[in-house]
Order: C-alpha cells, then structure tokens, then sequence
C-alpha cells in the first residue's frame, strides 16, 4: 500500500503522459481493496459496500494528504459530467432491469405517493427550514434559487442499507416499496433540480409553483415515454433480426448500447435521462429475455442471466468509486480552508440538515402512508406503524446523487473559489458521511427490532409468500370490455361494473387490464410467453 501511494507523491511531478496514468492506476488498486475488504465483510450484515468505501476512501485521502505535505488529497477531480454521463447510467438501469416488476406495479401508487410527492414535501420543508434557520447560525450568502436547490440536493435519498437487511423473499412489500421509492426518488430529485434551475426565482407565487409543476410533469412523461420507446423498439430489433443466430454477444451489446442511447437522447433533449434509462430497464427486462439466445436462457435457469451480471457489475463499481471518492474528499484541504465559518457554526448548520431531514422525511411518510392504505383499503393488512417507521428510516440515508448535485450547483467541473460554495459542498459531504454511517450502522437493529420474525413470516398487505394477493370474489370475475355485439343496455352495465371495480380496486384493476392487453397485443410482437397469466 505504501508503495503504491508513493506515486502520490510523484503524481505532480509525472511526465505529461503519465499525469493522468498514475491517479487512475491508483485509484483503480483502491477500488480492488474495496472489492477485497467488502468480501472478507460479507458475513457481516452491519457493513455494506458503501461504508465500506468511505471508509478505504478516508483512510487512503489521510495517507495521500500526509505524503503531500498537507497540499490535497485528491488523486481524480470529481465532475458532474463524469457523475451524470458515466457512472450514474449502468446504476439506473441495472435498477430498472432488475425490479420485481410485478411488486413494483402492485405498489405502484405507494412507491409514486413516497418518491414524488414526497420529494416534493421534503423538498418544500428543507428549503424553507434552511431558508429561516441558516441565517440565525450565521451563515448568509445563498439565493433563493440555491435554496431551493438544497431542498431537492438533501431529499434524494440511498436506501443502500436498509435494502442490504431487508429480505425480498420474506418482506416483499417493504422491500418492493423502499427500492421502487429509492430509484423514483432518485429520478425526481433530478429533474425537480433541474426544473428548479429554470424558474424564475425573482418572484416566487402560484404561477411559478404550476410552472414548476407543469415543467416537471413534462419533464416526467416524456422522458418515460422515451424510455419505454427505446426499450420497444430494442426488443423489437432483437426478435426480428435474431442476434444470437451468430453470437451472443451482440444481444448483449445492443441492449447495453440501446440502453446508454436512450440516456444520452434524453439528455441531448433536456429530459431526465434516469427517468428514461429506468424505464428503458424495466421495458428490456419484460420483453427483450425473451428474445435472447437458448444458451443465454439454459445459463438462467441455474444462475442469473448473463445480462443481469454486467450490468450488476457496473453499477457495482459506479457506485463503489461514487462512495470511494466521497470518503477521499473529506480531507480535501483547499475546501476546508476556503469556509470561513467557524467549528461552532459549521457543526449547527450540520445538526440543522439531518434535523431538516429528518423532519421531512416524517411530515410526508407517514401521512403518505395512511392514505395509501385507504386506496389500498381491500386488503387484509395495511402498512402498520412499524413498517411505516422503517419506510421513514430507509430514506434517511443520503449519497451519491446528493453529491451529485451538490458539486453541479456549487462547482464548476469540481472546482470554486467561492466560499460560499466551498461551505455547501463540505456541508454535503459531512451530511452523506453522517448519514451513511450512522444511521447505516443503526439500520440492522432497528429493522431486527421492528421487523420481527413473526412479521417477517407474515404476509404483507395480505400477499402470500411470494407476495401474491389474497383472492376475493371480484378476482374471479373477468369482467369484459365494451362489444360492438352488445345492446346499448348490456354495455352500459359493463361500464357501470368496471367503474365500480376500478373506485373499489384500483390498483388491481388497472393490473388486471394491463395484463390482459399485454398478453394479447404486446407480446406477441415484442416477444414474451402469452400463457403465464401471473406475470405483470
């Protein structure tokens, strides 16, 4: 290890050639000491990967700031573009790709109620709170625009650690609703950013709120339409032209290139390319597995698809350099020295955004949670007050996103000489690494705690072990849609009785036709068995 910092040492003297080579290899060796330390911790459910990285990433920004005497301890410049462009897109989709698409779908309206009303709420409170509070600390300086900005920076949440406890196979609701609201979450805070960076800030009334408001939805539905466009059309490509005829590895490089298209055409058009990316994973992994080589398919049936494992990969180690380099910025000096708050007031305004989020996050959870369980009202069980708590506890934990924008709103590709700036910056990463490792290492016990055996063993919302619903009299009945070879009369009922279904049981009736349009007309074009009726 000391061997290998010492090129930390030489680094600025290195020949114009070798002055990006070294930082990199470094880095790159760093990030397989992640991959070792995180496989000797495995067993240890207290740790995950994220900590794991802060953590190395610390300890080698220490070693490195001491070889340079004090000057810096970076060894790469972090920049949004990198974040945004590179590393943010294998993460998103391997997300999409990989959900339980019919858990996801049946708690569609609890995940969407938590990772886009709530952002919204948390969003509101933070900004304001930071708006009164900041300035009683002593800390002045920001627009109303970067208040609004911190607002969407510290609601994007990383469930990372409470995903890492929970058991998909025994909570399936907790487990589908707090990964749907993470990556939903993610995607919002996103392009809520973004719309906030477009708004007139000079006078803030009703007409500018329903412009935001307009603005994102536009933002919202468009870039999901691309998204499930481009995942159409690549499983299209994929059935007819038959790719695996010749090799396999062209399946793999067309959905992988198709996927990275449709987030670079999104952006390119000023959408929110995680929206698109995400629902482009989702639309790829309900219809084009299907469309993929035997041998791909004989390889599933024993271990996970081959897909499935590089873009694991990837957004393994997008996320691991993510939390690496975080863990190295802590001791960027230049920064540090730059604010000119001192150790009391830094400290308050730290303490007055985890207070700030955790406020927020409570204000909308368990509200969100009540009326979700009157739409959900049906089933046999509602979210009870301890699974509402870890649904709160889950999204207490910020990262890389809220780096992210951090470093978009107040740096120029990683850099300001601003110390107003400098302050957020330090502010953010303080806040990641508070969260990430506090409440990360508080995360086992108090889901061990609230999610007991007994609950575990349960079914959630009434869904059996594998999360299925409890069967009524209703889903017996297949109701019809409107026929041209029906009376007037005999349609009318059909109407008058899917309305009712649909006030009674949204959710389910808007699953059951889905699912019978997707068996009848979707899948046989874009590939897919039409006989499991189970499947979403």
């Amino acid at each position: 290890m000391q061997s290998i910092l010492s090129y930390a040492t030489v680094g600025e003297n290195a020949s114009p050639e070798h002055a990006e080579v070294v930082p990199i290899t470094i880095f790159v060796a760093v990030l397989c000491l992640c991959l070792v330390i995180g496989h000797l911790l495995e067993e240890n459910r207290w740790v995950n990967e994220s900590i794991t990285a802060i953590f190395i990433g610390g300890v080698t920004g220490i070693l490195i700031l001491v070889l340079r005497k004090g000057k810096s301890s970076h060894l790469l410049r972090f920049s949004e573009e990198l974040f945004f462009i590179y590393l943010l897109p294998p993460i998103i989709f391997n997300a999409g790709f990989q959900v339980k698409k019919k858990q996801f779908f049946q708690n569609f309206i609890t995940i969407m109620l938590f990772g886009v009303v709530g952002v919204f709420i948390s969003t509101v409170i933070i900004s304001l709170g930071s708006w009164w509070l900041f300035p009683k600390l002593g800390f002045v300086g920001l627009t109303p625009r970067e208040y609004l900005a911190v607002g969407t920076i510290f609601s994007a949440t990383d469930s990372v650690c409470t995903l890492q406890v929970l058991q998909q196979d025994e909570t399936p609701l907790l487990y589908s609703i707090v990964f749907g609201e993470g990556v939903v979450n993610d995607a919002t805070s996103v392009v809520l950013f973004n719309a906030i960076q477009k708004m007139d800030v000079s006078k803030i009334d009703s007409q500018t709120i329903l412009s935001v408001v307009r603005s994102f939805l536009y933002l919202f539905s468009t870039s999901t339409a691309l998204g499930i466009g481009v995942g159409l059309l690549t499983s299209l490509v994929l059935k007819t032209l038959y790719f695996g005829k010749h090799s396999s590895i062209r399946e793999l490089a067309m959905m992988v290139l198709m996927a990275y298209l449709s987030y670079m055409l999104s952006e390119l058009l000023k959408l929110s390319g995680i929206l698109t990316v995400f629902f482009c994973g989702i639309v790829m992994s309900h219809y084009s597995w299907h469309n993929v080589t035997e041998s791909s398919r004989i390889t599933a049936r024993h271990v996970p698809l081959q897909e499935e494992h590089v873009f694991a990969m990837l957004s393994f180690v997008a996320e691991t350099f993510i939390f690496l380099y975080v863990g190295m910025d802590t001791f960027d000096m230049e920064k540090w020295r730059m604010t000119k708050l001192s150790f009391g007031t830094s400290l308050g305004i730290y303490s007055t955004i985890v207070f700030l989020i955790l406020v927020g996050r409570a204000v909308f959870v368990f509200p969100l949670s009540a009326f979700s369980n009157f739409m959900n009202r049906n089933k046999t069980s509602p979210l009870t007050f301890k699974q509402q708590t870890v649904i709160w506890w889950a999204g207490l934990m910020r990262g890389a996103v809220s780096i992210a924008l951090a470093f978009k709103q107040f740096t120029y590709s990683g850099v300001t000489l601003n110390p107003i700036n400098a302050t957020m910056i330090t502010n953010t990463i303080i806040v990641v690494l508070f969260t990430t490792l506090v409440f990360g290492f508080l995360t086992k016990p108090l889901v061990n705690y609230l999610i007991t055996h007994g609950m575990r063993n349960q079914n959630n919302h009434g869904a059996g072990e594998g999360g299925e619903q409890p069967r009524s009299p209703k889903d017996d009945v297949v109701l019809p849609l409107l026929s041209f070879d029906e009376s007037a009369s005999a349609n009318m009922q059909i109407a008058r009785d899917n309305f009712s279904m649909l006030m009674d049981r949204p959710v389910y009736t808007i699953h059951h036709y889905w699912r019978r349009f997707d068996n009848a007309y979707m899948r046989p074009i874009f590939g897919g068995p039409r006989h499991n009726p189970s499947e979403c």
